[in-house]
């Protein structure tokens, strides 16, 4: 664009999905800052991203026979794949100087635009070996060694970013808490030779004037906090008496990550408007806008489906929001698209596990991290009744993926639950999960199941995005209203919703007897006894939630709202308070 060609958006997150292969990232963060980054190169802006090399990946998940994860290492050499930045920086952790070298990958944009994303890497010859493990694993090692990445990624981006020239005109967008040291080597810089115990508010507001923050968890144990005395040691005394400056840390002397990116920027929002709400009363003393997550649509959109919308809405590529023209396409050809998909899917399932799906079952998706508040096991709360839904209504077929943190036993548990509930229901409802999920299988998913399941535990799902990936592809939504589908629903137009409204306190009870309700006598009648009606609800789910809920739209927002504001920052709905937490 060419009204912002003296400007630089620079994009920090610790995971970036680039591509299958290059395992940087974990889910669901990561796949977004791909998505923004591949929306961005689209709307040909002036971005930058930085992250972390992650040698070593997130991890390879393995289940056995009976459900049981365990993890090994997702390997990759970055020399073999990709060029080298030519300039290296340092960063000090406990006293020592860490050379920091890049990896750059290019993100092309449908016009041939490139936004570069550097992957900082530690493992260079003049390290130590501890430090030359700090960028292998993503979201590994224990608190030390997660903040001694967060200084790489946040002071040695900035450093890197500088080295390369980009000290100027720029903006920083840091996602989620983990960059935001590079706030303080801002604050450095403004400061000069000055000692900094002379920052004054001016100087403060200077930095917040170049940075943006989205903050994506809706929990207090969701945000990076570690404690004084290791700060003291990992940041060195000068960067201390900086973050002292920034008068950010809790009451004991702990640093909050989220603390120090509120504190120091001029705009913040939340993932969904309902998000924005939990952050306002998480932090009731910063303004928190909202803007609400999408996926990039080219690349999450099945080649049936991009074949039908090519022929019916040919400028959908070029302008998401045409997708809402999908609403005149013919429900025949929408099924049509749709049993290719699902014949790719079940193709892919059969691959990976032997087991053979039935292609006129209906199939339920349900794949997402595994972990307790998530419910994954919720379908299987009265594994009698499901039974008799099935025997009254139809066949039933349910395809799980999604990994457990290492250190996250409830996540674990749930895995092993879920393989249990499908030896004791087998016979009667075929279940199948799908182990090491990531980018290409959630294509796969998300595009060739019959209803995307989603229940969630009020209100912990901040916006979620795979639904979104869904609607593109005519799969629509059954999930609790929370996060996105809040605003993407309306009951049985393109999808359905399980329990209460967005103000009814969590019931896991009758929140599993809603969803068993909604399959008995809504999903699978419609599913079997009035298909062409089933293919209107997955038009609906393209032309109102696939035109809307895409990074397209996401980034534009972000421009006007955020990088480029059109609005008078100064007004308290827009400002940031900065008062001390």
């Amino acid at each position: 664009m060419a009204e912002f060609e003296n400007e630089t958006i620079a994009y920090f997150s610790m995971e970036i999905c680039l591509e299958p292969h290059i395992p940087t990232y974990s889910g669901g963060l990561g796949i977004l800052a791909g998505d923004t980054l591949r929306s961005a190169a689209d709307l040909e802006l002036p971005m930058t991203a930085v992250s972390l090399a992650h040698r070593k990946g997130y991890f390879r998940q393995h289940l056995d026979p009976n459900g049981q994860q365990t993890e090994s290492p997702e390997n990759w050499c970055p020399e073999n794949i990709l060029e080298g930045a030519d300039t290296r920086v340092t960063v000090e952790i406990e006293g020592r100087t860490v050379h920091v070298r890049a990896w750059r990958y290019p993100v092309q944009g449908a016009t041939g635009h490139i936004v570069p994303v550097y992957l900082l890497d530690t493992d260079v010859p003049e390290n130590s070996e501890w430090d030359r493990t700090l960028t292998d694993v993503l979201y590994g090692g224990d608190a030390r060694y997660r903040l001694a990445q967060e200084i790489v990624l946040g002071m040695g981006g900035a450093a890197l970013l500088q080295a390369l020239g980009m000290d100027a005109g720029v903006h920083y967008h840091i996602n989620e808490g983990h960059a935001a040291l590079l706030t303080l080597t801002l604050l450095d810089r403004q400061l000069g030779s000055r000692p900094p115990w002379e920052a004054a508010e001016t100087d403060l507001e200077s930095v917040r004037r170049q940075c943006v923050f989205t903050t994506h968890t809706p929990v207090p144990a969701g945000h990076d906090t570690f404690p004084e005395s290791q700060v003291a040691r990992a940041l060195g005394e000068r960067t201390v008496a900086l973050l002292s400056a920034t008068r950010c840390c809790d009451d004991d002397g702990s640093l909050n990550m989220t603390y120090l990116a509120l504190r120091l920027s001029r705009y913040i929002n939340g993932v969904a408007l309902r998000h924005r709400e939990v952050s306002r009363g998480m932090f009731p003393a910063h303004a928190i806008d909202a803007v609400t997550n999408g996926v990039h649509a080219p690349t999450w959109t099945s080649q049936p489906f991009q074949t039908l919308f090519d022929r019916h809405v040919p400028e959908w590529r070029r302008d998401n929001l045409y997708l809402r023209y999908a609403i005149g396409i013919p429900v025949t050809e929408i099924r049509e698209a749709h049993a290719k998909a699902k014949r790719e899917m079940i193709a892919e399932v059969e691959r990976r596990t032997g087991v053979h799906l039935d292609a006129g079952a209906m199939t339920v998706g349900f794949a997402r991290r595994a972990t307790p508040y998530k419910r994954a096991d919720m379908i299987f709360s009265d594994p009698d009744r499901l039974r008799a839904i099935v025997h009254s209504t139809g066949p039933l077929q349910i395809v799980y993926g999604g990994k457990a943190h290492p250190n996250d036993e409830g996540g674990k548990a749930l895995i092993r639950h879920i393989d249990e509930e499908s030896h004791a229901l087998e016979g009667a409802v075929k279940v199948v999960y799908l182990e090491n999920y990531e980018m290409d299988l959630a294509f796969k998913l998300t595009s060739g199941v019959d209803v995307w399941l989603n229940n969630p535990r009020k209100p912990l799902e901040a916006s979620g995005t795979s639904g979104m990936k869904a609607a593109l592809n005519g799969v629509p939504s059954l999930s609790v209203l929370d996060g996105w589908w809040i605003e993407g629903h309306i009951e049985g137009v393109p999808g359905w919703s399980i329990g209460g409204s967005t103000g009814v306190a969590p019931d896991d009870a009758a929140e599993a007897n809603d969803l068993y309700v909604k399959l008995e006598h809504v999903v699978l009648p419609l599913f079997y006894g009035l298909p062409l009606a089933f293919a209107e609800v997955m038009r609906h789910a393209i032309a109102l939630n696939g035109s809307c809920f895409n990074t397209q739209r996401m980034v534009g927002q972000s421009v006007s709202n955020a990088y480029f504001p059109t609005y008078d920052e100064s007004t308290p709905e827009h400002a940031s308070v900065p008062v001390r937490l």
